[in-house]
């Protein structure tokens, strides 16, 4: 039987975990030098998960409107009054 289209998942998981496995926590213990080979991986110290925030594009029209301030000059507006 197959799935429905709503219930897929299309890129697997897109947000970011809070949770790391125990692998990951000691893979970035040993990172930071906080991890030796003779500790125990019991009881493990928290490991800060960073979020990534993506920053925001700037509109086509902004661009546009810095390069025309910034040496040219902007081209003069048509007159209105013919048809």
């Amino acid at each position: 039987m197959t799935m429905d289209k709503s219930l897929r998942m299309r890129r697997g998981m897109v947000r970011s975990r809070s949770v790391l496995t125990r692998g990951e926590r000691i893979a970035r213990l040993q990172q930071s030098d906080k991890w030796t080979e003779a500790s125990s991986p019991l009881g493990l110290p928290k490991v800060r998960v960073y979020k990534l925030a993506m920053k925001k594009k700037k509109k086509k029209k902004e661009e546009e409107e810095g390069a025309a301030a910034g040496g040219e000059a902007a081209p003069a507006a048509k007159p209105a009054g013919k048809k």
